[in-house]
């Protein structure tokens, strides 16, 4: 399999099958939305993996301080609900510390031990991250709101809890803004809705920011409907299911980030009416006739590797293999600037279904 080198962009058109507006120059499908790759111009990179940083040292920042907050009124209060979203808080901070991890180590060049580069590794460490979600959060909320039921609490003074619980509120508040705000200006960069952009974006590290900050913000009430619900009843009950209730919502959280980020460690493809794109515009290459076996693979947020065995005309000379192999790379990046690498294998015409 070769892989043919880049260079300058040819003028060309497109052929007359294929609708114009059929995908945008970043790689988005206006009728479904999906993401190629990221779908960021490669110009654009450095500038959306700032963003990325910003975001999520914004809501590092705020979750370290209202743990501590947290843990200090859940103690003064005896209300295992604030305890539990103590641990949220914590786990909320774990996560944003291996999602910075990822962000640097997934940015390192490609090199000869690593020929395709490090953008999967920002995958590994998010896994983690929804790991340290479920183990940190999720784990002791349940262990404490099943002591809670067992056992009983004593409840003292819940005034500096809702005082926390206010001031996460407004913290937990400016870091989900600041993730919404990034997510929804990729959307509209894409030409989808932020509902889809959300659900489909490889760029995990923004999604965990904005599902974690919304689940806090789910837990804070909670936790306040809690202790409201034992300063009036005078029971424990209330603190405790609020407690696994928070612990529900955790596994959840820590449930869905987990799967995003296996799916793009065991090798998600492109969509398939952006591979449907990518062989018709190999198809229209002088001297390539017919594209037996077509691979693709998102690499990271905006990069994305394609490989395919091509049947070239029996009749062409090496030297014009090499030269359709370098046009349709170039035909291939100037259309979907999210396409890093591209491989293509000259193959016998069996004509087999890919």
């Amino acid at each position: 399999m070769t892989d043919t080198p880049g260079g300058r962009r040819p003028d060309h058109k497109r052929p007359d099958d294929v609708r114009q507006d059929a995908l945008r120059p970043d790689g988005t499908f206006p009728e479904d939305g999906h993401l190629a790759g990221g779908g960021a111009p490669k110009g654009e990179a450095a500038s959306d993996d700032g963003d990325s940083t910003f975001t999520v040292l914004v809501a590092a920042g705020a979750n370290l301080g209202i743990a501590l907050a947290k843990a200090v009124a859940g103690v003064i209060s005896g209300s295992s609900a604030m305890l539990s979203e103590a641990a949220h808080s914590v786990a909320d901070t774990v996560t944003e510390i291996l999602l910075l991890v990822a962000l640097r180590r997934s940015a390192h060049p490609a090199d000869e031990d690593h020929p395709l580069g490090h953008g999967a590794e920002r995958y590994v460490w998010a896994l983690l991250a929804a790991v340290a979600t479920f183990v940190g959060g999720a784990v002791f909320s349940f262990y404490d709101g099943v002591h809670t039921l067992v056992k009983g609490e004593e409840l003292g003074n819940p005034l500096v809890s809702y005082i926390v619980l206010a001031v996460a509120f407004v913290l937990e508040g400016i870091s989900l803004r600041t993730g919404l705000r990034q997510s929804r200006g990729e959307a509209r960069r894409h030409g989808t809705s932020f509902e889809r952009y959300l659900r489909h974006t490889p760029d995990t590290a923004v999604k965990a920011v904005v599902m974690e900050d919304s689940a806090a913000l789910i837990g804070l009430a909670l936790a306040a409907l809690g202790l409201l619900g034992g300063q009036l009843t005078g029971s424990g009950v209330w603190d405790g299911v609020a407690s696994l209730l928070i612990g529900v919502l955790l596994l959840y959280v820590a449930w869905v980030l987990g799967r995003s980020n296996v799916e793009l460690l065991v090798g998600r493809p492109l969509p398939r009416p952006v591979r449907e794109r990518i062989r018709e515009e190999l198809r229209a290459v002088p001297h390539i006739e017919e594209v037996l076996e077509l691979t693709t693979l998102v690499q990271g947020p905006r990069e994305a590797l394609v490989a395919a065995k091509v049947d070239f005309r029996d009749v062409s000379s090496a030297a014009e293999v090499e030269q359709a192999c370098d046009l349709a790379e170039r035909r291939l990046r100037e259309t979907f600037p999210v396409i890093g690498r591209v491989y293509l294998d000259p193959t016998p015409g069996r004509r087999q279904p890919s």
